[in-house]
């Protein structure tokens, strides 16, 4: 049963959004700013944190910075639609997902279980030997990928990501040298009933580029065609 933590300063939405997830068998941990959920967290980790930005003490934003200081937790942010911006932002510190204000409890409980079927991936650990292994390792030139695992290397050394980004860079490496639309990569990190735009993508891009040349600064593998898509660089 996984716990999904609230973080939010209206307690109107802590109640309806914690009925929701616990009619569909979440346990619900509920907190109304930034740092007493932080503080929480180091002893006991939620499966998925639901933040809301704009909160007294410390806001999602910083939260999040904090949060992917140690951990990939998969995270949905809470936004208003004035709020573009700070959602733009948020992608590219390492948010998983953005719902929008006001919101159906059925599109949140559906967001949140995809996000949760994403991050699965991470808890699952094969035995050495099992067979099958080999088809969950990817090898590009310096990068090997994990799937099951969930960890990815580049050149030995370890590159951190979240769900959605490795998702999507996996969907690139498998094929190098062919060009995956925005669309393609939604569908590989998107579940059919999430909507994103190409912006998501867009940041989720700059993203993986920024961590991949922090452990090689001549980083150079994922090619921007304007106009058509993304593609890995073939070796």
């Amino acid at each position: 049963m996984p716990t999904i933590a609230l973080v939010d300063d209206d307690r109107n939405i802590l109640t309806s959004v914690s009925i929701a997830l616990e009619a569909e068998g979440f346990r619900i941990q509920t907190y109304t700013d930034g740092l007493s959920a932080l503080e929480s967290f180091k002893t006991a980790t939620p499966d998925l944190a639901i933040l809301d930005i704009k909160m007294p003490r410390m806001d999602g934003m910083e939260l999040l910075r904090r949060l992917r200081q140690k951990s990939e937790m998969p995270v949905i942010f809470l936004t208003s639609k004035d709020e573009e911006i700070d959602e733009l932002f948020g992608l590219k510190m390492g948010a998983d997902d953005f719902i929008r204000k006001p919101f159906s409890q059925r599109l949140l409980v559906e967001r949140v279980k995809a996000v949760l079927r994403r991050a699965g991936a991470k808890d699952i650990a094969p035995s050495p030997g099992k067979p099958g292994d080999a088809q969950k390792i990817l090898d590009r030139g310096r990068l090997r990928m994990d799937q099951e695992r969930h960890t990815c290397t580049w050149n030995g050394k370890p590159v951190t990501l979240t769900v959605t980004e490795f998702l999507i860079l996996h969907a690139l490496a498998q094929r190098p040298g062919v060009v995956k639309s925005r669309d393609a990569l939604m569908d590989a990190a998107y579940d059919d009933q999430v909507y994103v735009d190409d912006r998501t993508i867009d940041s989720h891009i700059k993203r993986l580029r920024k961590k991949f040349k922090v452990v090689d600064d001549d980083f150079e593998m994922i090619e921007t065609l304007y106009g058509v898509g993304y593609r890995f660089k073939e070796a």
